[in-house]
């Protein structure tokens, strides 16, 4: 089924490894114009930069550090500058963590916050403006939002917290009919055969109805939908990825 995606500007924050690197090359060869933006460039960078070359030209790869206010604002101007507006925002940029509660350090506790909640607080409050009315927010969470990690209070509680600025959010731009949605994935195999221990996927299989580990692919076909035209009437939502845990 046609999205609509066809001509939309599409940006994606922390889109040259894994999920968003999936998602932001699944805009472009919908016909969508995108940019995409990470911390440190490099290989990762230089070479996606080849890869959305090949599906047609108007694509940006750019440098920004959206953990900060200075580093989004910055990012919504070049992406004002290049594409007069945006139709698209996938707010992508998350680390992981793990620390035993007691043994967590306020600085590890900040920089996982910071990625996974701050980043996309301070990325859409910057490019409100460059945002059209009719369009697509789109936050990457996690389902472990919803029953806990043992090792992850942190991250947890900044997955969950996408979840509560998603449902409020969704209130203050829909006078603008704009959209916004989590898409919460499983625990996701950015990286076969060389990411996660065999002995994790394999009790991670077991939880899981569908029998298999999430994939990136899997992740981008609910962005794509929650930024596309089929899914006009949804805002605020959650939606899992996670195969059935």
């Amino acid at each position: 089924m046609d999205q609509g995606l066809l001509g939309k500007r599409v940006l994606v924050t922390g889109g040259t490894r894994g999920i968003g690197r999936v998602t932001a090359l699944a805009f472009a060869r919908a016909g969508a114009r995108v940019a995409v933006c990470s911390r440190s460039g490099g290989a990762d960078a230089d070479s996606l930069a080849l890869e959305l070359k090949e599906t047609g030209e108007g694509h940006l790869v750019l440098r920004a550090d959206v953990t900060g206010a200075a580093g989004a604002a910055d990012l919504a101007d070049r992406v004002r500058e290049s594409f007069g507006g945006l139709d698209v925002l996938v707010n992508n940029v998350g680390v992981d963590g793990q620390a035993w509660f007691g043994e967590l350090a306020e600085s590890e506790w900040h920089r996982v916050v910071d990625h996974n909640v701050t980043s996309a607080f301070l990325v859409t409050q910057a490019v409100l403006d460059v945002l059209a009315d009719g369009a697509s927010v789109v936050n990457v969470g996690s389902s472990v939002a919803l029953r806990g990690r043992v090792r992850g209070v942190h991250y947890t509680a900044s997955k969950a917290a996408l979840i509560g600025l998603t449902r409020a959010l969704c209130k203050e731009l829909g006078p603008r009919a704009i959209r916004v949605n989590t898409v919460a994935p499983g625990l996701t195999e950015t990286e076969p055969g060389t990411g996660l221990p065999p002995e994790a996927v394999e009790r991670i299989v077991g939880m899981t109805a569908l029998g298999r580990i999430c994939r990136p692919e899997d992740v981008a076909g609910a962005v794509l939908f929650l930024a596309g035209d089929t899914s006009a009437y949804i805002s605020g939502v959650t939606l899992n990825v996670d195969g059935g845990v």
